[in-house]
């Protein structure tokens, strides 16, 4: 894949993030996927391997915490061979009324056409601020 496909591919999957559509995004995780959180002082900071683990320890849980459809706007989609870094914006309310609008740097490995593990950088302070720790479901 070429620097021109992957830009293409993740500017489709941040439009569809956007308008609340994490469809495209999920598609592309490999089931091998790996994410990892960087918030070392934050129980949310922690590694997810697995598309499995990615959806139900990861997403289910912070997406319950939500009220609104979450969005996120790309602003910037740097790609260098098999890696995109995507510097973005999410945009969501909490069940608690509280706005949660992180900014992010995902840095993406690709295999293909598929992520196979990405890296988040974000605002620690506005995690703790906004979000309640993980709960899994039983």
């Amino acid at each position: 894949m070429d620097s021109e496909h992957y830009r293409a591919q993740f500017r489709g999957i941040f439009d569809a993030l956007a308008n609340g559509d994490s469809r495209p995004f999920v598609a592309a995780m490999a089931d091998d996927f790996t994410w990892t959180m960087r918030a070392a002082d934050s129980p949310w900071g922690r590694s997810w391997r697995g598309k499995r683990a990615v959806r139900e320890e990861l997403f289910a849980p912070l997406f319950a915490q939500f009220a609104t459809p979450y969005r996120n706007h790309a602003h910037r989609i740097l790609v260098d061979g098999d890696t995109v870094v995507v510097l973005c914006r999410g945009d969501v309310v909490t069940r608690a009324g509280r706005p949660y609008c992180n900014e992010y740097c995902f840095v993406i490995r690709m295999r293909g056409a598929q992520m196979i593990e990405l890296v988040e950088y974000l605002d620690t302070a506005l995690v703790h601020a906004v979000l309640a720790p993980p709960v899994l479901a039983a």
